[in-house]
């Protein structure tokens, strides 16, 4: 039944609640916390860690027999459900002081994401998603705002994969069709500002499925057209592309291989 919260997205949306609780609080000492990095612009720091930590022992007490794959600490996909982490997504945000970051979980069925919950806790809004059950902000239905269709605005997200020449053309694409384009640094908040109507809709070429687990689940149930697109790892090198019918006319001759429809 759509608007009913099942007790699978209701265990996994008090999980995630209390972890956004202790994102915000490392977020709140940012500047006394330890900080590394794993590549040019992709950090890691201790609430990461911590954070991921949590939402693992709060899984693995709730739900003992799903694996788990988690940014900081991996994973393996499976068949079956299989949760995903992405503890703090937005890590470069949160050291800048920037709300814009997000806690992701989602559950993977046969390399489809079926839940997604997604805290922006600066915002203070969390929002949760079952397949065909519709969107829960804070815990009542959610609606989709479709006002304003005219203003026509994506949010694209990048990555240090990109190819800079490919990834300037696709810009230079949806420039030409007469759209506004935003970079978040934050692959969750596109998703969910997608979700909530504040844009019409999000595309990433390069992504990692703990960045989109949660937020495919909420574009989905919003009324978005959704494609994600696994490689050849399972859980690296994945696209997503979500948005209203008039982005995704707009996307397709600039992404050939975009699929299906």
């Amino acid at each position: 039944m759509k608007n009913e919260i099942s007790d699978r997205l209701r265990i996994a949306s008090q999980i995630a609640a209390q972890a956004a609780e202790l994102a915000l609080s490392f977020f709140a000492r940012r500047s006394e916390i330890d900080v590394s990095s794993k590549r040019t612009q992709d950090f890691v720091s201790e609430a990461d860690v911590a954070v991921e930590n949590f939402i693992r022992q709060q899984l693995q007490q709730h739900f003992p027999n799903d694996p788990i794959i988690g940014e900081e600490m991996g994973g393996q996909l499976s068949e079956g459900a299989c949760w995903v982490i992405d503890p703090i997504d937005g890590t470069s945000n949160f050291l800048r002081g920037s709300p814009l970051w997000g806690v992701s979980l989602g559950l993977v069925e046969r390399h489809r994401p079926v839940i997604g919950i997604v805290a922006l806790p600066v915002l203070n809004e969390l929002f949760a998603a079952e397949t065909g059950k519709g969107i829960f902000l804070n815990g009542k239905p959610f609606t989709r705002d479709n006002r304003f269709s005219d203003v026509q605005v994506v949010s694209l997200g990048d990555s240090a994969d990109d190819q800079l020449g490919e990834a300037s053309a696709f810009y230079r694409g949806l420039r030409e069709a007469d759209w506004s384009v935003h970079c978040y640094r934050c692959t969750t908040v596109g998703m969910v500002f997608a979700a909530k109507g504040i844009l019409d809709g999000h595309l990433q070429r390069r992504t990692t499925l703990w960045d989109i687990a949660g937020g495919a689940v909420l574009c989905q149930e919003a009324g978005l057209e959704t494609v994600v697109n696994f490689g050849g790892e399972g859980i690296r090198h994945l696209s997503v592309a979500t948005g209203t019918p008039a982005l995704m006319d707009a996307v397709r001759p600039l992404w050939p291989d975009l699929s299906p429809r």
